[in-house]
């Protein structure tokens, strides 16, 4: 047992190596990872996946209450797993210290533990073991009124304490409970001073302050944002959007993707697209995906995408230089994908800017060499809304289309838009005029 053991470690080590050392890993590896992981816990229990009907439960399968196969552990204040239904009802009989330690809980709040979770499902697999299904809806779980006290003490400690070690211990665990829990981040929307309490210790003195607790404060703001009625509520608050807006240009690059990430989720309101594009959000947004972090290209090209779906923040991008800067990154042939979709979104507003700054040529040269359907096909949606408002620059289309053809290509295999626009283009300009 000891050999297997040796191997079973060196395997997972292996594997575990290989997902955090290499950038881009398989889902596979954390799979397989997750298989050995529980193949060592079930050495560690003296039981294999092959026991079949008759075996004995592990002891840390069974939740400590009922001493029964877990359905749906989740964790404990006090750290303890428990399976859900038999934590739930101790909890709402009144009880407020953890049943198997005795600790006096600080909250009532339950995580799902997931790792629990996926070993039992393995072994029950593996010893084919029927199981109950797990409530989707567990995290919907009740509020008791110790569990807003909690809540509401926390803020109190970031809004009246002058320790920072205590903000950043309360900042930490609202982190956490935002994260997890939909009911946490429901608690802000009950009322407007939540969020300024939150803030409170950014905003004393005009200044914000220590860059690991603006990181978790921005943080929370995302979290909480995912929370539909949240999103009007954080935007009206004069300094949330103000402070993502300024954090952009943090230091931290995860106080900076998080900050896009959260102006992404804000901008999913129609209103709050307007109050964040008049507050100047494009510009450090453009400049900060100039950048090209790459932990933070997505973010911020979602949140600029999102907020150009208003008209009136398609004229602020342009007015920003984003125009200019996409075309750099498409010369350079950097984030293409993205570069291209943003600019074919961006509509008539980019023909004055592309033209002026020679994208023509660039974009055909684009279409002609580009492997991506998808790239080719916003490569012609720009070209076509650019000819259509600047009839200068056919004549350059014209000559590419003459000389290779390139439109005509994409009539024949490109993708049903593509092929539309293309059509359009030739059938517009003169198709007989273009290969005479």
């Amino acid at each position: 047992m000891a050999e297997i053991e040796q191997d079973l470690k060196g395997e997972l080590e292996g594997l575990v190596n290989a997902i955090i050392n290499k950038e881009h890993y398989h889902l596979e590896t954390i799979e397989e990872a997750l298989e050995t992981l529980c193949e060592l816990k079930l050495l560690k229990f003296n039981a294999t996946p092959s026991l079949g009907r008759g075996h004995i439960v592990p002891e840390e399968f069974r939740c400590p209450i009922t001493d029964e196969l877990m359905a749906d552990p989740v964790i404990l204040a006090s750290g303890q797993t428990y399976d859900r239904a038999s934590i739930e009802k101790w909890l709402a009989e009144g009880n407020r210290t953890c049943p198997k330690s005795q600790e006096v809980l600080s909250h009532s709040f339950i995580i799902p533990n997931h790792l629990v979770y996926e070993i039992i499902s393995y072994w029950c697999r593996e010893n084919g073991i029927d199981r109950k299904s797990r409530d989707q809806n567990g995290d919907e779980q009740i509020i008791l009124n110790s569990d807003k006290s909690h809540f509401c003490s926390l803020l109190e400690k970031m809004s009246s304490s002058s320790s920072l070690s205590d903000q950043k211990e309360a900042a930490k665990e609202l982190q956490f409970l935002t994260k997890r829990l939909p009911s946490v981040r429901a608690f802000f929307s009950e009322s407007c001073d939540n969020i300024s309490q939150l803030l409170k210790p950014l905003l004393k003195g005009g200044e914000t302050t220590n860059e690991n607790l603006l990181e978790m404060l921005i943080t929370i703001i995302l979290n909480v944002s995912v929370h539909d009625e949240n999103k009007k509520l954080l935007a009206e608050n004069h300094a949330v959007v103000p402070l993502l807006i300024e954090s952009l240009t943090s230091s931290n690059i995860v106080t900076r993707r998080n900050s896009a990430a959260a102006l992404f989720s804000l901008s999913s309101l129609d209103s709050n697209k307007l109050i964040i594009g008049e507050s100047g959000a494009l510009k450090p947004l453009i400049k900060l995906l100039e950048e090209a972090h790459p932990l933070a290209v997505k973010d911020i090209a979602s949140a600029i995408m999102n907020l150009c779906v208003m008209n009136e923040n398609k004229g602020r991008a342009v007015e920003a230089g984003i125009v200019g800067m996409l075309l750099k990154k498409l010369r350079d042939r950097t984030h293409v994908k993205v570069s291209l979709a943003m600019l074919a979104s961006l509509g008539s507003y980019v023909v004055e800017e592309l033209v002026k700054l020679g994208g023509i040529p660039c974009l055909l040269g684009l279409l002609r060499d580009e492997t991506l359907e998808v790239n080719k096909e916003k490569c012609i949606v720009v070209l076509s809304t650019v000819s259509s408002y600047d009839t200068n620059t056919v004549k350059e289309i014209e000559e590419e289309e003459k000389a290779n053809r390139t439109i005509s290509a994409l009539v024949d295999c490109g993708t049903p838009r593509a092929k539309r626009k293309a059509n359009w283009m030739l059938d517009r300009f003169g198709r007989g005029k273009w290969h005479a």
